[in-house]
Parts: structure tokens; C-alpha cells; sequence
């Protein structure tokens, strides 16, 4: 779910950057950039990955 995230933010940095938008800083190419790789960072580690409770299934 973060890598759909991150895709989503980096394909708005780079519309942004293919238009020569002007925005805010807070909303610019490069800090959009970090943010996807802040996102792609926590896919990679492992955050947000479904856990799974043990004893679902079949009871012994």
C-alpha cells in the first residue's frame, strides 16, 4: 500500500516539474520527491505489511 503511495506522489512531482508549475514549498517537486522515498523507505522495511494473528485457522 506505501509503494501505491509513493507512486502516486512521485507521479505528482513529476507533473509538477514536466508543467513548470509554481507552487508552494511545502508542495514542490523536491519535497514531494522525499516524501515518495520516505514512502518506498517504509514499503521496503516492512511497515504497514499485514500480520497475521496466530491461531486463526484450524484449532488442535
Amino acid at each position: 500500500m506505501l509503494a501505491i503511495a509513493a507512486a502516486v506522489v512521485f507521479f505528482i512531482a513529476f507533473i509538477l516539474n514536466a508543467t513548470k508549475t509554481s507552487t508552494e514549498v511545502i508542495f514542490g517537486t523536491t519535497s514531494l520527491t522525499l516524501v515518495g522515498l520516505t514512502l518506498v523507505a517504509l514499503h521496503l522495511a516492512g511497515v504497514g505489511a499485514a500480520w497475521q494473528a496466530r491461531g486463526r485457522g484450524r484449532r488442535r
